[in-house]
């Protein structure tokens, strides 16, 4: 089997550790099913130019200037031909051609790609410190093109200054701390760990990754220590073996 190939975004952090969410998700994943793969790095303001020249799709929207926007993660493998762009598509690729080690049990996927969807709408409050600690990471030309893109959708000013800049993510990990309350296991599935707890911890990886270490000690405590612990939780079930 030759290796899968995973595109994700470079930063100018120690080591190039994977900091954004969406291409954490895939990766993850093909750590859970012990899927053999390299990174293949981006520059973040490069991204358009890249996807177009390995005939990756765009994602069906356009930027401000009307152009076709093309994201990453983006999945390649040379096992099937397959080009794949967008985490949860990644995900629902995965499943259907390496089935062993199943991240949506018990036919669990339509519900799944509703919970990431009402993820996604709880988080996107509490965006603004979390993306300008992430365009802080990145080289002063990508830091300046993420800024540009993102503001499209999340207007500036980002503040991280203030407490208060928090608390919209407080709020939405307090909802989320209510989903794995209501289950009899540690997972979002009860005992069946699965796809929804990768979407947690990608997210709470993103956080860890990019912001100060204050900034993450006081998210990770929260709700009694539940966020440390379910990404740990989540990066041994997927550690490779």
């Amino acid at each position: 089997m030759q290796p899968l190939v995973l595109y994700d975004v470079l930063s100018e952090l120690p080591g190039n550790d994977s900091w954004s969410p969406s291409p954490i998700k895939p990766r993850f994943v093909l750590r859970y099913k012990n899927i053999p793969f390299v990174t293949l790095w981006v520059e973040y303001a490069e991204i358009s130019i890249a996807m177009k020249s390995i005939g990756a799709a765009p994602i069906g929207r356009k930027d401000r200037h009307g152009s076709d926007v093309y994201t990453i993660p983006v999945l390649s493998d040379p096992n099937t031909g397959a080009i794949i762009t967008d985490s949860l598509e990644i995900a629902s690729y995965l499943e259907k051609t390496y089935p062993e080690k199943p991240i949506f049990p018990n036919n669990s996927e339509p519900l799944i790609r509703a919970l990431d969807s009402t993820h996604f709408s709880l988080m996107l409050p509490a965006f603004k410190p979390l993306l300008a600690r992430s365009a802080e990471i990145l080289s002063p030309a990508s830091g300046k093109f993420f800024t540009e893109a993102r503001s499209a959708n999340v207007p500036l000013p980002w503040g991280v200054g203030h407490d208060d800049d928090w608390d919209p993510l407080k709020k939405m990990y307090n909802t989320v701390y209510e989903w794995y309350q209501k289950t009899d296991g540690k997972w979002i599935m009860g005992d069946a760990f699965s796809y929804a707890d990768i979407i947690v911890a990608s997210f709470l990886l993103w956080h860890k990754r990019v912001v100060k270490e204050d900034e993450w000690a006081r998210i990770s405590s929260w709700n009694g220590g539940k966020w440390a612990q379910v990404l740990a939780d989540v990066e041994q079930e997927c550690k490779s073996t």
